[in-house]
């Protein structure tokens, strides 16, 4: 009784496999098929890789990666470059025009100084002007509401149409108009230079040069009425303050002179005693603070001493290199130490007669290093010694001088005290009458700070909108949508597509076949060629044998290639043919590498173990024949079931009546010795399976095979379905031999054409397009005669 695909799947699918995750290598660091690959040295050298190559591929984009998504998605690309030119291009003329005009401005730090004194306060001022702070600040008051505002007052701007744009039937509020009158005003500073550019905009070239030289003389006219009120304000201020100094300085002379009257002191005497008493003084505070120091050291020196009681070791390096007889015994010290340790070394204990000798020499070392340790203490105590009664005179002389200058000072400081407040009143009054000279000159004068150099010109072309410019930055924008758009799209398909994809599945590359209805190979300017069956009734899973000359038929003699020479010296005598899903195109594959080896010459049988959806019968024209399960159960032999098909060396086992238990009889005895003597009957034995992902027929009969071929269909397959049917293999230790891309459309892709053309030599010539087929289409070149083996 047959069964429904689907649930007979389900129900002989393993707990393993039914409940396994979506497996991916980059989210399993350590996962059971990595451990079966690190357990099997054979299959990791026949993958060719210890790791997943996606590992590493899918961190970066790979130039050839980026390529093809540019060429898959080449219209996408060029419509959002131009769509982006055209909408800037629309944008910008949408725009009104906008003219600018602009006036230049100078400051002018050095101002004039008319009584010519370098060290006056017009000195500070030309410091200031040199400031970054200072320009800075003055093209924020161009822009300020005090110089617009009066601006806007003096031009009537609240109520002028052309500046408002509209005619208003009040006028606007000042501080609105202001605000309109600063977006339109921008300060552009020359760089190292003192020049500004004051520029305006307006759609109205006539009234930006309005604006523009309104701003420029309304920022010179107010510096100017700010410098002269500054002026003006410092002039009485000076006066003030003049007026007062003299006073100041009136009453200090007169208290000055009333001092040395009462205290009968010369101007000259209390200086001259004052500073030989300071002389005086300074000697011995020199002299003291010298024995202080000295002092200091031998108390240090003493204290270091003291602590070199019984071990020689802790002795100061200062007084060994301050004493050569100290250096010496403490160098025979440690030779003594030295020599002990080596005996100690060579095996000689304690009570060994060098050993007690050692002991005695160094005895003898470190009391003769202690006893001179001992005679140094003793010197040095008595420097100490010398040294505080020394300090101790030398503090007495010191505070008799410092007796005698206080005497002294307690006079000289009132007397310079008045003296001093004397000459600083003398001095700011100097500076008071200078500077007041100089107001009234500058006030006389009216010196200008800031000028303008170039009035504004009325503007013929228009600053905005810049419309090659933003053409450009449309077009670009638009690029890079739409490179984005490429990428975004090639991420988004998981599926595999190209030899490169199989390759980053950890497995080997080892062909591709084309989709049966594709347009074979072309280049540009020739005619593609199409596979074009040849009758009615011809099954496209023969198309090999059918079109010896088509490109499916060169790609499967590829793959048999590659198998072939995989392994030489031991070929592979049973393949399964497998796949992860169904639908990928496992039976295809199967016949096509059967039949490329039967007409390489080797007896060929293609047994069909899918024993749930079996389609060998159908394609051989066997059905109601007996089958595997036949011989499984004893009703016919391989003699019996193995019969040749119309295909020369080709010979077809089908599946037989389809059993309710397909997992159990695969595993049982009778096929393993019926997959053994397949081998010794034929020179190759391809078996076609069931999808590995979906029941665990394929993975039983993989233990039994010489290779295993893994199926995957291009642009269906998803990375991970495909991971986690080569992980089911991988788990029970299959010899991988390699993936078949299958059902590849060569027109999709170009890399396909580089494949073909650049990986396979001698598939054809390049300026022939396509490789040739059985039949093919009126205009295509004439076939070859004989098919290549």
């Amino acid at each position: 009784m047959r069964l429904a695909w689907p649930a007979t799947y389900m129900a002989h699918t393993p707990s393993v496999i039914a409940k396994a995750a979506p497996f991916s290598p980059l989210h399993a660091p350590e996962s059971k098929m990595a451990k079966k690959s690190e357990t099997r040295p054979e299959t990791r050298k026949k993958r060719g890789t210890d790791t997943p190559k996606a590992e590493q591929d899918l961190g970066a984009m790979s130039l050839g990666w980026l390529v093809r998504a540019l060429r898959k998605s080449w219209h996408v690309l060029v419509a959002a470059f131009f769509l982006g030119g055209g909408i800037s291009l629309l944008y910008s003329k949408t725009l009104p025009k906008v003219y600018e005009a602009s006036a230049l401005v100078e400051f002018v730090p050095d101002v004039v100084r008319p009584l010519g004194n370098k060290d006056d306060s017009s000195r500070f001022w030309g410091m200031f002007m040199d400031n970054r702070e200072y320009y800075e600040t003055q093209y924020s008051l161009i822009t300020s509401d005090l110089v617009l505002s009066k601006i806007v007052k003096d031009l009537n701007l609240q109520s002028d149409p052309a500046f408002l744009g509209y005619k208003p039937d009040k006028p606007v509020p000042i501080d609105d108009a202001t605000a309109m009158l600063r977006e339109r005003v921008r300060v552009d500073p020359l760089k190292t230079s003192r020049l500004v550019y004051v520029r305006c905009e307006d759609t109205n070239p006539d009234l930006a040069v309005k604006l523009c030289d309104a701003v420029a003389k309304g920022y010179v006219s107010q510096n100017k009425d700010k410098q002269m009120k500054g002026t003006t304000d410092a002039a009485e201020w000076l006066s003030t303050q003049l007026e007062h100094f003299r006073g100041e300085l009136e009453t200090n002379e007169n208290q000055l002179h009333e001092f040395k009257k009462s205290n009968d002191l010369p101007s000259s005497t209390p200086d001259e005693v004052s500073k030989m008493i300071r002389l005086e003084m300074q000697h011995y505070d020199e002299a003291l603070t010298r024995t202080r120091t000295r002092k200091q050291e031998l108390q240090a020196r003493v204290a270091e001493l003291n602590k070199v009681t019984q071990n020689p070791e802790q002795l100061p390096a200062s007084e060994l290199l301050g004493n050569a007889f100290l250096t010496s015994l403490r160098g025979q010290y440690q030779n003594a130490q030295r020599e002990r340790r080596e005996l100690l070394a060579e095996g000689k204990g304690e009570n060994h007669p060098l050993v007690k000798k050692a002991d005695e020499k160094l005895s003898q070392a470190k009391m003769d290093l202690l006893e001179e340790v001992k005679n140094i203490q003793g010197s040095v105590s008595r420097d100490l010694a010398v040294l505080e009664r020394q300090e101790a005179g030398e503090s007495m002389l010191y505070e008799a001088a410092r007796k005698h200058a206080v005497d002294l000072n307690l006079k000289e400081l009132e007397y310079h005290r008045l003296d001093r407040a004397r000459v600083q009143n003398e001095k700011l009054y100097g500076v008071l009458l200078d500077q007041m000279k100089e107001a009234d000159l500058a006030r006389m004068m009216n010196v200008e700070t800031v000028r303008v150099v170039d009035h504004p010109v009325k503007p013929k072309e228009p600053v905005r909108p810049k419309i090659p410019s933003n053409v450009a930055i449309g077009l670009a924008v638009g690029l890079l949508v739409g490179l984005g758009l490429a990428i975004l799209r090639e991420q988004l398909d998981n599926s595999v597509r190209t030899p490169e994809d199989v390759e980053g599945l950890g497995v080997t590359f080892l062909g591709l076949l084309p989709q049966l209805n594709s347009v074979g190979i072309g280049r540009k300017g020739k005619k593609p060629r199409r596979v074009v069956p040849t009758g009615p009734n011809s099954p496209p899973e023969l198309l090999v044998h059918d079109q010896p000359f088509s490109a499916l038929a060169e790609a499967a003699r590829t793959v048999r290639t590659n198998l072939l020479f995989m392994n030489p010296d031991h070929p592979h005598r049973v393949i399964l043919v497998t796949s992860a899903a169904p639908s990928e195109g496992k039976t295809t594959v199967a016949c096509s590498i059967a039949i490329s080896m039967a007409q390489g010459g080797q007896r060929v049988c293609i047994v069909d173990c899918d024993l749930r959806r079996p389609r060998l019968h159908r394609l051989f024209e066997r059905t109601g024949d007996g089958g595997v399960t036949t011989i499984l159960v004893g009703d016919a032999t391989i003699e019996d079931v193995a019969i040749q098909t119309h295909i020369e060396n080709l010979y077809c086992i089908p599946s037989g009546p389809i059993p309710p238990n397909p997992a159990d009889l695969l595993h049982s005895e009778k096929f393993k010795k019926f997959i053994k003597d397949l081998g010794e009957k034929f020179d190759r034995v391809i078996i076609d399976s069931p999808p590995v992902a979906a029941v665990a027929d394929s993975a039983i009969i993989s233990t039994l095979t010489d290779g295993c071929v893994f199926v995957i269909r291009a642009f269906s397959t998803t990375r991970q379905l495909a991971t986690q049917g080569l992980r089911s293999l991988f788990d029970v230790d299959a010899p991988m031999l390699g993936a078949v891309l299958n059902a590849v459309d060569l027109d999709k892709q170009h890399s396909y054409y580089q494949y073909y053309y650049y990986k396979r030599e001698g598939y054809g010539p390049r300026d022939g397009g396509a490789g040739r087929i059985g039949r093919i289409d009126p205009g295509a070149e004439d076939a070859p005669s004989s098919p290549p083996n």
